[in-house]
Protein backbone atom coordinates (compact mmCIF):
# COMPACT_ATOMS: atom_id res chain seq x y z
CA UNK A 1 0.00 0.00 0.00
CA UNK A 2 1.14 3.41 -0.88
CA UNK A 3 2.39 5.34 2.39
CA UNK A 4 0.19 7.87 3.92
CA UNK A 5 0.66 11.53 2.67
CA UNK A 6 -1.09 13.35 5.41
CA UNK A 7 0.71 15.93 7.03
CA UNK A 8 2.90 17.45 4.65
CA UNK A 9 5.84 19.68 5.39
CA UNK A 10 4.67 21.56 2.43
CA UNK A 11 7.09 20.54 -0.85
CA UNK A 12 6.81 23.64 -2.39
CA UNK A 13 8.19 25.76 0.19
CA UNK A 14 11.00 23.94 -2.17
CA UNK A 15 9.26 26.04 -4.70
CA UNK A 16 9.82 29.03 -3.12
CA UNK A 17 13.28 27.66 -2.25
CA UNK A 18 14.89 26.77 -5.47
CA UNK A 19 18.32 28.86 -6.40
CA UNK A 20 20.42 29.10 -9.30
CA UNK A 21 19.12 25.60 -10.85
CA UNK A 22 21.36 22.79 -10.56
CA UNK A 23 24.34 24.72 -9.21
CA UNK A 24 22.33 25.11 -6.29
CA UNK A 25 21.17 21.47 -5.57
CA UNK A 26 23.42 18.97 -4.34
CA UNK A 27 22.28 15.07 -3.97
CA UNK A 28 23.28 14.02 -0.57
CA UNK A 29 22.09 9.97 -0.80
CA UNK A 30 20.99 8.44 -3.56
CA UNK A 31 19.99 4.60 -3.54
CA UNK A 32 18.38 2.16 -6.03
CA UNK A 33 16.85 -1.48 -6.02
CA UNK A 34 19.44 -3.58 -7.61
CA UNK A 35 16.71 -6.19 -8.71
CA UNK A 36 14.71 -3.41 -10.78
CA UNK A 37 16.36 -4.25 -13.98
CA UNK A 38 13.59 -2.22 -15.99
CA UNK A 39 12.31 1.21 -16.83
CA UNK A 40 9.42 2.85 -15.62
CA UNK A 41 6.48 3.57 -18.68
CA UNK A 42 4.15 5.36 -16.97
CA UNK A 43 4.68 7.35 -13.83
CA UNK A 44 2.41 8.90 -11.14
CA UNK A 45 3.80 12.45 -10.01
CA UNK A 46 2.68 12.86 -7.02
CA UNK A 47 3.92 16.54 -5.40
CA UNK A 48 3.23 16.58 -1.47
CA UNK A 49 2.03 20.23 -0.85
CA UNK A 50 -0.68 22.52 0.36
CA UNK A 51 -0.68 24.94 -2.09
CA UNK A 52 -2.52 23.89 -4.86
CA UNK A 53 -0.73 26.07 -7.52
CA UNK A 54 2.53 24.95 -6.41
CA UNK A 55 1.53 21.71 -6.96
CA UNK A 56 0.41 22.07 -10.12
CA UNK A 57 3.59 23.72 -11.30
CA UNK A 58 5.71 21.28 -9.90
CA UNK A 59 3.70 18.20 -11.45
CA UNK A 60 3.30 19.92 -14.81
CA UNK A 61 7.33 20.59 -15.28
CA UNK A 62 7.87 16.70 -13.33
CA UNK A 63 5.64 15.38 -16.25
CA UNK A 64 7.26 17.76 -18.73
CA UNK A 65 11.09 16.31 -18.36
CA UNK A 66 9.93 12.62 -17.55
CA UNK A 67 8.02 12.80 -21.26
CA UNK A 68 11.18 14.88 -23.07
CA UNK A 69 12.96 11.44 -21.81
CA UNK A 70 10.43 9.17 -23.55
CA UNK A 71 8.76 7.93 -20.36
CA UNK A 72 5.10 8.49 -19.79
CA UNK A 73 3.58 10.19 -16.98
CA UNK A 74 0.57 11.75 -15.44
CA UNK A 75 0.27 14.99 -12.99
CA UNK A 76 -2.08 14.18 -10.07
CA UNK A 77 -3.62 17.18 -9.94
CA UNK A 78 -5.38 16.42 -13.28
CA UNK A 79 -6.92 12.71 -12.09
CA UNK A 80 -7.26 13.86 -8.51
CA UNK A 81 -8.86 16.82 -6.41
CA UNK A 82 -6.79 18.73 -4.02
CA UNK A 83 -8.99 16.83 -1.05
CA UNK A 84 -7.86 13.64 -2.37
CA UNK A 85 -4.50 14.60 -2.12
CA UNK A 86 -3.94 13.21 1.77
CA UNK A 87 -5.78 10.17 0.19
CA UNK A 88 -3.46 6.95 0.06
CA UNK A 89 -6.31 5.02 -1.41
CA UNK A 90 -7.67 7.02 -4.15
CA UNK A 91 -4.32 7.54 -5.72
CA UNK A 92 -3.88 3.78 -5.91
CA UNK A 93 -7.05 3.89 -7.16
CA UNK A 94 -6.32 6.00 -9.96
CA UNK A 95 -2.93 4.52 -11.08
CA UNK A 96 -4.54 1.25 -11.15
CA UNK A 97 -7.22 2.74 -13.43
CA UNK A 98 -4.51 4.74 -15.36
CA UNK A 99 -2.00 1.82 -15.97
CA UNK A 100 0.51 3.16 -14.42
CA UNK A 101 3.30 1.44 -13.22
CA UNK A 102 5.44 3.71 -10.63
CA UNK A 103 4.93 6.32 -8.42
CA UNK A 104 7.16 9.19 -7.93
CA UNK A 105 6.69 10.91 -4.71
CA UNK A 106 8.60 14.04 -3.67
CA UNK A 107 8.24 16.09 -0.40
CA UNK A 108 10.27 18.72 1.41
CA UNK A 109 12.26 16.79 4.71
CA UNK A 110 13.04 19.95 6.72
CA UNK A 111 15.46 22.82 6.27
CA UNK A 112 18.84 24.07 7.83
CA UNK A 113 20.84 26.82 8.32
CA UNK A 114 24.70 26.74 7.19
CA UNK A 115 26.71 29.58 8.52
CA UNK A 116 29.74 30.32 6.44
CA UNK A 117 32.80 32.34 6.90
CA UNK A 118 33.36 35.32 4.26
CA UNK A 119 36.91 37.26 4.53
CA UNK A 120 37.42 39.78 4.14
CA UNK A 121 39.11 41.32 0.54
CA UNK A 122 42.02 44.01 0.08
CA UNK A 123 41.53 47.75 -0.93
CA UNK A 124 43.62 49.67 -2.50
CA UNK A 125 43.29 53.03 -2.70
CA UNK A 126 44.14 55.19 -5.80
CA UNK A 127 47.71 55.32 -5.78
CA UNK A 128 49.68 58.26 -5.81
CA UNK A 129 53.72 57.87 -6.61
CA UNK A 130 54.25 61.89 -7.25
CA UNK A 131 55.87 62.76 -3.59
CA UNK A 132 57.24 60.38 -1.07
CA UNK A 133 54.14 61.49 1.50
CA UNK A 134 51.83 60.90 -1.11
CA UNK A 135 53.38 57.38 -1.66
CA UNK A 136 53.67 56.39 2.16
CA UNK A 137 49.97 57.44 2.77
CA UNK A 138 49.09 55.31 -0.39
CA UNK A 139 51.16 52.39 1.61
CA UNK A 140 49.84 53.91 5.32
CA UNK A 141 46.06 53.06 3.99
CA UNK A 142 46.50 49.88 2.54
CA UNK A 143 43.54 48.06 4.52
CA UNK A 144 41.21 44.81 4.34
CA UNK A 145 37.40 45.33 4.48
CA UNK A 146 36.19 43.36 7.37
CA UNK A 147 34.80 39.82 7.00
CA UNK A 148 31.69 38.74 8.17
CA UNK A 149 29.24 35.38 9.39
CA UNK A 150 27.05 34.72 6.18
CA UNK A 151 24.20 32.28 6.47
CA UNK A 152 23.03 29.93 3.41
CA UNK A 153 19.30 28.20 3.90
CA UNK A 154 18.93 24.88 2.69
CA UNK A 155 15.78 22.76 1.84
CA UNK A 156 16.25 18.68 2.24
CA UNK A 157 14.37 17.23 -0.12
CA UNK A 158 12.93 13.23 -0.63
CA UNK A 159 12.26 12.16 -4.08
CA UNK A 160 11.11 8.60 -4.01
CA UNK A 161 10.27 6.09 -6.62
CA UNK A 162 7.86 3.31 -5.77
CA UNK A 163 6.84 0.15 -8.40
CA UNK A 164 2.86 0.10 -8.41
CA UNK A 165 2.27 -3.29 -8.61
CA UNK A 166 4.47 -3.82 -5.35
CA UNK A 167 4.16 -0.63 -3.80
CA UNK A 168 7.72 -1.01 -3.16
CA UNK A 169 10.34 1.51 -3.26
CA UNK A 170 12.74 1.54 -6.52
CA UNK A 171 14.96 4.17 -6.16
CA UNK A 172 15.16 7.15 -3.41
CA UNK A 173 17.30 10.11 -3.94
CA UNK A 174 18.01 13.01 -1.06
CA UNK A 175 18.87 16.54 -1.81
CA UNK A 176 19.88 19.61 -0.13
CA UNK A 177 18.61 22.85 -2.09
CA UNK A 178 19.39 26.22 -1.32
CA UNK A 179 16.46 28.63 -0.65
CA UNK A 180 15.73 31.66 -2.69
CA UNK A 181 13.27 33.35 -4.73
CA UNK A 182 10.43 31.22 -6.36
CA UNK A 183 11.01 31.16 -10.28
CA UNK A 184 9.88 28.80 -13.07
CA UNK A 185 13.38 28.30 -14.48
CA UNK A 186 14.60 27.45 -10.84
CA UNK A 187 11.92 24.60 -10.85
CA UNK A 188 13.42 23.18 -13.96
CA UNK A 189 16.85 23.13 -12.46
CA UNK A 190 15.59 21.05 -9.15
CA UNK A 191 13.58 18.54 -11.47
CA UNK A 192 16.69 18.37 -14.10
CA UNK A 193 19.04 16.97 -11.76
CA UNK A 194 16.59 14.62 -10.37
CA UNK A 195 15.93 13.28 -13.95
CA UNK A 196 19.98 13.34 -14.71
CA UNK A 197 20.21 11.06 -11.60
CA UNK A 198 17.45 8.64 -13.15
CA UNK A 199 18.87 9.00 -16.27
CA UNK A 200 22.49 7.61 -14.95
CA UNK A 201 20.72 4.54 -13.58
CA UNK A 202 19.20 3.43 -15.84
CA UNK A 203 15.54 4.63 -15.25
CA UNK A 204 15.11 7.03 -17.64
CA UNK A 205 16.17 7.32 -21.76
CA UNK A 206 18.49 9.37 -21.94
Amino acid sequence: MIRSLRNPFGLFILIAMLVTACASTQLTSVWKDPSYQTRPAKIMVVGVAKNPLNRRLFEDEFVQQLKSRGTDAIASYTVLSDEQQGDPAAIAKKVAELGADTVLITRLVSKKIVQVYVPGSPYYPPPFYGTWPDYYGYGYRYMYTPGYIAEDEYAVIETNLYEAKSNKLIWAASSETGIGDSDQSLIQGYIGVMVKNMIGLGLLGK
